[in-house]
């Protein structure tokens, strides 16, 4: 009888991880995300510098900008970079505390396999805690209505210490809270509603709100008024230009006469563009595609200021904040689709000129315009505005905040050791290393503040076994009190979807016993974690 020939059903291109050596890879290279945002937690968490392959530096402690920056190639360090993404999306904030908490319950995790723990069991565990903690979070969570400013704007100053923009928060808090409320319609906010603009001139405390929209074009012609007044503005979505005939037309002309009297008609239709906007009363005009030399000429004869080639967005934005409508047909143009605004001026920063239209009444968009002496600086302070307006939209829909500074982590994690001993199976074991889980943001709070974690952790564990359900800690002092009081304050939402995402990600990561890869012709193996990260590779 002949020796059995080996049966290939893969691919050579083919590496292949069973078992124990899957999970591993995947836990080591989730908890590597988790170890390298870390640093970036909380009002003394430390930024990157992240250069990309043309040399583009981005300097930030934004995790989701952190992530999505980084050349990542490992499958199961891409599922926590979609987590932190998701979150961005749904909240706004809360991207580097949904990371953390992921790593953590995987590292979590690989204690209870070590024990031999079915990663099943494991998963029907952390699903339990997960359910159990959104329960207590409902629970402890408190009430806010629109007109608590306060309330609000103490949650725009808790989503912005930490970042650039800290050293004017209290301006910010107001410019952002004031936007929301102002574009808000029935407790429904569009954040696209708000435009961000950037200006390379000033300080960042010179950042302002407009209440209007701000159009980076400048008037079509220099002979046209760089300030209109009292504005009536004119939104057409089609070109003020003769409509050329098509590439099959052919237009015979047999003597002199005949083409002066076509050129003469020409700038008559041209002319009757102009005068159709003279004749709807409106003195400004946005056009979202091209104005003719001729019609230039004419619109600033009659002392009406003119922006072409203006995007669809801008077009969008623009209706919203003068209440005008946009047109398609100039035919159509009346008085009342005019928007209008106190002030349409040209204002030139350097070298760039940008349209100004401001004093808009009840205006449903509005531009945040953000300044600052460079290009990395103005970008922060846009990713800060961008966390604090996603906070404040996220409480005026849900209605729901809970206390910052790791209080809630740490009351979550009593409660969940509370339920975990009222279980009878292995799942309690899971329940318990949720509940250590959570611990990780207060703790890395603490250490990121130059404190010592495990003290800071004894002293939040008595606060709440004395029913301190507000104990978290005050970086600002180096305190453990209550920081309810002292307007540390988070949007509910966020808790919620950063532990909702973080336990999807982990219990999936968990069920992953076999991982099939086909090899890369860069790598020539295993997706590797990204370049850069190699140091971390011994880490237990």
């Amino acid at each position: 009888m002949s020796d059995r020939q080996p049966i290939f059903i893969l691919p050579e291109n083919t590496d292949r991880l069973l078992g124990k050596d899957a999970q591993r890879n995947n836990i080591l290279a989730a908890k590597l995300v988790a170890e390298l945002v870390k640093t970036t937690l909380g009002p003394k968490g430390m930024d990157k510098m992240l250069v990309d392959s043309l040399g583009d530096i981005t300097v930030t402690n934004d995790g989701v900008t952190i992530l999505e920056k980084m050349d990542i190639e490992h499958p199961a360090a891409k599922m926590m970079v979609e987590i932190a993404k998701t979150q961005e999306k749904e909240v706004g904030d809360g991207t580097t505390t949904a990371v953390m908490l992921a790593g953590k319950l995987l590292e979590n995790a690989e204690k209870l396999l070590d024990m031999k723990i079915h990663p099943t069991v494991i998963t029907k565990g952390y699903i339990m805690a997960e359910k159990k903690a959104k329960e207590f979070l409902k629970e402890l969570s408190v009430d806010v209505t629109l007109d608590r400013e306060d309330l609000l704007k103490n949650i725009v100053m808790t989503a912005m210490t930490g970042k650039r923009a800290e050293s004017s928060k209290e301006r910010f808090a107001e410019i952002i809270v004031m936007a929301v409320k102002q574009i808000q319609e029935n407790g429904d906010v569009n954040l696209s509603n708000i435009k961000i603009s950037k200006n390379k001139s000033n300080g960042i405390e010179d950042t302002e709100l407009i209440q209007g929209v701000i159009i980076d074009k400048e008037r079509v012609s220099i002979d046209m008024p760089k300030r209109i007044e009292n504005a009536r503005i004119a939104l057409i979505s089609d070109a003020l230009e003769n409509k050329t005939p098509g590439s099959e037309a052919k237009i015979s002309v047999t003597s002199p006469l005949q083409l002066q009297e076509f050129l003469n008609r020409e700038e008559m239709v041209l002319k009757d563009i102009v005068e159709k906007v003279k004749k709807s009363g409106a003195n400004v005009v946005f056009c979202q595609k091209g104005i003719d030399d001729v019609v230039q000429f004419y619109l600033a004869k009659q002392g009406i200021y003119a922006v072409r080639r203006v995007a669809k967005s801008d077009m969008d934005m623009l209706a919203y904040s003068t209440g005008g409508k946009i047109i398609t047909n100039l035919n159509e143009l009346t008085e009342n689709e005019l928007g209008k605004a106190h002030i349409v001026e040209e204002i030139r920063h350097g070298e760039e000129g940008m349209t100004y239209v401001k004093g808009c009444e009840n205006p449903k968009a509005l531009t945040i315009l953000i300044h600052g002496g460079s290009e990395h600086v103005l970008e922060e302070i846009e990713r800060a505005f961008k966390d604090g307006l996603g906070d404040v939209a996220t409480v005026i829909k849900d209605g729901k905040v809970v206390p910052g500074a790791g209080a809630i982590e740490m009351e979550l994690s009593k409660r969940l050791r509370e339920f975990a001993n009222t279980l009878s199976g292995r799942e309690q074991l899971a329940v318990f290393e949720f509940a250590n889980a959570l611990e990780f943001i207060p703790s890395t709070l603490a250490e990121n503040a130059g404190l010592d974690p495990i003290d800071i952790l004894t002293e939040l564990k008595s606060r709440h076994d004395n029913n301190e359900k507000s104990a978290g800690i005050n970086i600002f002092n180096n305190k453990v009190e209550n920081v309810f009081e002292k307007g540390i304050i988070e949007p509910t939402k966020i808790k919620t979807q950063a532990i909702t995402s973080a336990t999807e990600v982990a219990t999936m990561i968990l069920r992953i016993d076999d991982v099939l890869a086909s090899k890369s012709k860069s790598s020539g193996g295993m997706p590797r974690m990204p370049r850069g990260m190699g140091g971390m590779e011994g880490m237990d």
